[in-house]
């Protein structure tokens, strides 16, 4: 049984997939999770996995007021954050010549920027409690990315190089920061987050087989989004929690297999490269 004080948990997009699989694991050990939803007719339910300890915020994580107005009601409430998971976000599938502008930055805006700005609210309520644990959930196409994620795979990659740069800056105040990197798992992300666009023609053969991949998949995704969050739970309370974490068979093969490629890259044009410098 549970012996210390429970947590204040930060999670957004808790409505369904992921975010909610976190937050029923968090309010399942016995800890306090303020989750975000976006619509007014979600909230009720939220509050029902955990009367008193399960407490419904609506906010849209783009926008900045809304974000520190939540913040500032979960500290209100609860006095503390101890863990953020910056979940909320979605898919675009689509080559970058088929993006729009439009999609391009609600893509960016959501994936990138809200948890950037997300982590920047949140710090000096962490730094002044000299404690806390900022968790990104990431995807394997932000290191390895597949054909028609360029701006899905873009935002997710510079959601990791942040990350690399905060772990360091926040290291002093007692901060850990965590990148989750999960495969395919089998919530509604390629029935109902993923944003379609108009194919063109030219794009059948890359994109649309990616696409086809998807369709064939969905539902029958490798990824158990219940032991990917009791995954994440356990990564935050360990004393040296891991800088990734990376989930499922089929983000591990491909991140091996990236790795090997870079290896052998970098070998293979490293006397091209390496002799550009001034001399010494």
């Amino acid at each position: 049984m549970k012996t210390t004080s429970p947590k204040t948990w930060f999670i957004t997009g808790v409505s369904s997939g992921f975010g909610r699989e976190i937050a029923r694991e968090a309010l399942r050990r016995g800890d306090i999770v303020a989750g975000t939803l976006r619509h007014a007719e979600q909230l009720a339910a939220f509050e029902a996995e955990a009367p008193g300890r399960a407490i419904a915020l609506q906010m849209d994580v783009t926008k900045d007021a809304q974000v520190r107005a939540a913040l500032d009601t979960v500290v209100g409430q609860t006095g503390r954050i101890d863990v953020v998971v910056n979940n909320a976000g979605y898919g675009l599938l689509a080559a970058l010549e088929e993006t729009t502008d439009d999609k391009l930055e609600r893509n960016l805006a959501t994936n990138l920027i809200a948890p950037l700005r997300i982590m920047r609210t949140v710090i000096p309520i962490m730094r002044r409690q000299q404690s806390g644990h900022i968790v990104n959930i990431s995807a394997i196409a932000g290191f390895a990315n597949e054909l028609g994620f360029s701006v899905y795979g873009a935002a997710k990659a510079g959601l990791e190089a942040a990350a690399d740069a905060v772990t360091g800056e926040v290291a002093p105040f007692g901060i850990k920061v965590t990148t989750v990197v999960p495969g395919p798992v089998r919530t509604d992300f390629i029935g109902r987050s993923l944003d379609p666009v108009e194919r063109l023609p030219e794009y059948t053969k890359t994109v649309g087989q990616f696409e086809a991949f998807l369709n064939k998949i969905n539902g029958r995704q490798p990824g158990d989004p219940t032991k990917a969050a009791a995954a994440i739970y356990t990564a935050t309370v360990a004393v040296n929690p891991p800088r990734r974490l990376t989930l499922g068979a089929y983000a591990y093969d491909k991140m091996e297999k990236k790795i090997a490629e870079l290896q052998s890259e970098l070998a293979a044009w490293k006397d091209l490269g390496l002799p550009t410098d001034f001399p010494a």
